[in-house]
């Protein structure tokens, strides 16, 4: 059930994301030191859709935590988290990718949430869950949302 809602997901967002490359988040791989290198998807990310997650208060809601110049249009900075300049350049896709699924696999103190997990951890209430499936929850962002604000990330080079 958690790869078809993810797929509909992907298609929703004008994405062309073939189920049998869908990664659902239960079944992500970690390794040394968490990160992820196998795609989501299987198909690339939109580094301008990965910039609207990024900054979207009701999505990604990344701008909140993270300063970066190239958004510096975005209101409302947070000093939480590290600036994300130039990370493209010392973080590998796969290491970005890990972050994001899931960053206390590789910061075990961070307080960033876990955006594509959905079991291990108390949500704070169901206005801010949402449900796949009756007992099931969706993570906070798509496999493809996920693949597009790595893609982004990526493009943040000093």
């Amino acid at each position: 059930m958690t790869r078809t809602i993810a797929l509909a997901c992907g298609l929703a967002m004008g994405g062309s994301v073939a189920l049998a490359d869908m990664v659902a988040p239960t079944e992500v791989s970690f390794g040394d030191y968490g990160s992820v290198e196998q795609s989501l998807t299987g198909t690339p990310g939109d580094p301008e859709a990965g910039r609207e997650v990024m900054v979207s208060k009701g999505i990604g809601n990344c701008v909140s935590c993270h300063a970066a110049e190239d958004y510096s249009d975005v209101p409302f900075h947070g000093e939480v988290g590290p600036p994300l300049d130039g990370i493209g350049e010392y973080r590998t896709e796969g290491e970005l990718r890990g972050i994001l699924i899931n960053a206390k696999m590789t910061f075990p103190g961070s307080v960033m949430p876990a955006f594509y997990k959905v079991d291990g951890f108390t949500r704070p209430g169901n206005a801010y869950t949402g449900k796949a499936a009756e007992g099931e929850l969706d993570p906070l962002l798509s496999a493809q949302q996920i693949e597009d604000v790595v893609a982004y990330l990526m493009t943040l080079t000093d």
